[in-house]
């Protein structure tokens, strides 16, 4: 079965960098596009970043420049590298993916950004 574990998240000064990593198995990760996303407390849970089978990248504007997405097909991992992080960045993130017209989720990591 599908499944998608996130790790990496932590507490990080404004200004400050993370690094995301989702290890996923029980599909073919490398021919279906893969996501992030994220939910603040009270909040809906939005798209921060996807990047298509290929590579192909798309940002929120909100990360725009700050965020990278990537993926190793070969180790079957997604990554986020986030910089210059914001008090607004604050959220659990989680890793997606939609297969088989379902959406799958990991359990989430938590990012707090403050001083």
């Amino acid at each position: 079965q599908v499944q998608l574990v996130e790790s990496g998240g932590g507490l990080v000064q404004p200004g400050g960098s993370l690094s995301l990593a989702c290890a996923a198995s029980g599909f073919r990760f490398d021919i279906y596009p893969m996501a992030w996303y994220r939910q603040a407390p009270g909040k809906q849970r939005d798209l921060v970043a996807s990047i298509s089978s290929d590579g192909r990248q798309n940002y929120q504007d909100s990360v725009q420049g700050r965020f990278t997405i990537s993926r190793d097909n070969l180790k079957n991992t997604l990554y986020l590298e986030m910089n210059n992080l914001k008090s607004e960045d604050t959220a659990v993130y989680y890793c997606n993916v939609q297969k088989g017209g379902l959406d799958y989720w990991g359990q989430g990591t938590q990012v707090t950004v403050s001083s």
